[in-house]
């Protein structure tokens, strides 16, 4: 029995490519992504999937058909541009969902066209994912990255066993540091690195946070609305329905 062959989109990404190694075949800045089946409408389904957190990763895996591009290999905004793509190529543009209402202060049903979420894109002189700033307060220079889907995983994992010590505080911050900043006056051990991350001031932390927003690619999940005569922008909630459009009905 021959194989089957499933349609196909090539999805451009908002990164453009250029924040992943030069013989990464993300390097061309798109992924080819098949259309969603029942197979994948099980993945979405499975509990056990969903009870570890790992369904979106296990869904983009099972569509992504580009040779030697797992989901993890994509940084988090060309992630999300391929989640949105995926449904879109699955169940249309339109999703239909609740938002607050903050003329009533209730909920009111809205629906949104995923196909006008725009691109926020890198700037055409960047050529690789590594970044240079100097804080404000103590002039340190950093250098930092973009966070892969892999690295996400890994700040993850270790929120979780610090969590099991019992100290009551949630490290996600620093842990996140720790991944982000790459290097330290001219230092990139891990010592210093680690360091940096515990006890960097929080108006440092700030401005190191903003600066990573600076440079991050992603997709814009925010729309203009229409409520009560007025016109508001607005999150696009990640619901249920999502992925699963009747079940948010």
């Amino acid at each position: 029995m021959a194989e089957q062959k499933f349609p196909t989109e090539i999805i451009d990404l908002p990164s453009k490519g250029r924040l992943y190694p030069k013989d990464s075949p993300l390097r061309e800045g798109k992924v080819e992504v098949k259309y969603m089946t029942a197979k994948e409408e099980d993945i979405l389904t499975s509990a056990n999937l969903i009870k570890k957190g790992v369904v979106i990763d296990r869904l983009l895996d099972s569509l992504i058909v580009t040779s030697g591009v797992k989901c993890q290999d994509l940084i988090i905004g060309d992630k999300n541009a391929v989640m949105v793509a995926a449904r879109i190529l699955a169940y249309g543009p339109e999703y239909v969902c609740e938002i607050d209402n903050p003329a009533t202060g209730g909920k009111s049903e809205q629906t949104f066209n995923l196909a006008d979420c725009p691109f926020k894109e890198l700037d055409d002189s960047i050529d690789e994912n590594l970044f240079e700033c100097e804080l404000p307060i103590s002039k340190q220079k950093i250098k930092f990255s973009v966070l892969t889907g892999k690295e996400e995983v890994l700040i993850a994992k270790d929120i979780k066993a610090s969590q099991k010590i019992g100290t009551g505080i949630s490290p996600e911050l620093t842990t996140r540091l720790r991944y982000i900043i790459k290097e330290v006056d001219g230092d990139n051990s891990p010592a210093v690195i680690n360091q940096t991350a515990l006890n960097i001031l929080a108006r440092d932390s700030m401005f190191l946070r903003e600066e990573l927003t600076k440079v991050s690619p992603d997709i814009e999940l925010s729309q203009e609305i229409e409520i009560g005569g007025e016109t508001v922008t607005v999150d696009i909630p990640m619901t249920v329905g999502f992925f699963w459009p009747k079940a948010g009905k």
